[in-house]
């Protein structure tokens, strides 16, 4: 009888379980339901695809369509641009490069870009173009650069504002020069190095810089902040900086890599911890290589500061971190993108093994996306 009972307890406690489980699925759901619907309302986004993981379990919600014209639905494998979220990928490529012994990020420009020996620009480290602290390059490359060789003169000819190491200020020319030595010391183009080989590792396969031919059906259309289609005209350091299309799928698995919870190859994962070494403070904020991170729990207006136009569009004063700072566990980790259709955003806990991925096709702030994901990954670290 008492085995019977004990036997009856237990299931009655499992039952249990699993019925609170589920209320608290179905509250999760229903909340980040209830949150896309208004934002997507909000800001008339026509498509939007949400990706949580937890501990490696993974949960997508998608809404709306990637197009207006077609009607077709968003899918966790439809393809949307990621704009600046494409600098953490030629982060990882450059840190990939340093474990295979290719590069070092204290080494200077011109080791691998001769034509820039004895420059200005050859004084900053490789450090200082992933960190957004070589000087004080402006927000994009100068309209009448068109070509690698105008690219070049320019680089010649660029001088500093500040004293490298001194100042933050967010650029697309560092970074994309980051990718453009990272390629060279691989002796590839870059967007093969990320197609043909970063991707693969990651076990990415619906991610691009071009997007082929079997894929455009899959590729949503943007919408620009007047609801005119627009997708990516890519410039000078598009590649490197902002031209990466993927879906919901591959980014939280590129997201659980960075947690450690999908298996990728020794030097890989190496590469990936790297990434998040801390080199300076900016505030509340460590910067990493590209990656931006905040000490756990990180209040939302701190993240709201964090990224907010002020920190992308002026310069910031910091205190480099010497030496610097290994990869934390306790951490908010995230990164913000746009172009001129697409919005999206990821953001990351180590700690709690807990991320998320939020892409639109539509131009709209970083601080709704900075909302939403704190409402539901609050949520998840209960």
């Amino acid at each position: 009888m008492r085995l019977i009972q004990h036997c009856c307890t237990a299931l009655l406690a499992l039952t249990c379980t699993a019925a609170v489980a589920s209320a608290d699925q179905s509250s999760m759901e229903s909340k980040v339901h209830n949150a896309a619907r208004e934002l997507m309302q909000q800001y008339s986004i026509p498509g939007l695809a949400i990706a949580v993981t937890v501990d490696g379990h993974r949960t997508f919600y998608s809404y709306g369509v990637a197009s207006k014209q077609t009607q077709q639905k968003v899918t966790d494998e439809t393809l949307f641009e990621i704009g600046s979220i494409s600098k953490t990928f030629t982060a990882t490529l450059a840190a990939y490069a340093e474990v295979e012994g290719k590069l070092s990020l204290t080494d200077h420009p011109g080791k691998y870009l001769p034509e820039l020996a004895g420059s200005a620009f050859d004084r900053v480290n490789l450090i200082n173009l992933g960190t957004h602290t070589a000087g004080g390059f402006p927000l994009q490359v100068p309209d009448e650069v068109q070509d690698n060789r105008q690219l070049m003169d320019y680089f010649k000819v660029w001088q500093p504002s500040y004293a490298a190491g001194t100042q933050r200020t967010y650029a697309n020319p560092s970074i994309g020069a980051l990718g453009m030595i990272t390629a060279a010391s691989l002796g590839v183009p870059f967007a093969s190095a990320l197609e043909q080989q970063l991707f693969p590792a990651l076990g990415m396969r619906n991610s691009f810089v071009q997007v082929p031919a079997s894929k455009m059906a899959q590729y949503a259309q943007g919408y620009n902040k007047q609801d005119a289609p627009v997708r990516l005209n890519p410039g000078v350091l598009a590649d490197e900086a902002y031209g990466v299309k993927t879906g919901s799928a591959d980014m939280i698995h590129f997201v659980e890599a960075n947690l450690g919870v999908v298996k990728v190859e020794a030097k890989l994962a190496q590469a990936l911890q790297q990434t998040r070494t801390g080199y300076y403070q900016v505030g509340a904020m460590t910067q990493d290589l590209i990656w931006e991170q905040y000490d756990y729990p990180a209040p939302l207006q701190t993240l709201l500061d964090g990224n907010s136009s002020a920190m992308i569009l002026g310069s910031h004063p910091v205190t480099a971190l010497n030496p610097p700072r290994p990869p934390r566990q306790a951490v908010w980790v995230n990164k913000t993108g746009s172009t001129g259709g697409f919005s999206a955003y990821v953001a990351f806990v180590p700690e709690k093994k807990i991320g998320i991925v939020i892409l639109a096709n539509k131009s709209y702030p970083n601080e709704p996306r900075v909302q939403l994901a704190h409402l539901i990954l609050s949520e998840l670290a209960h």
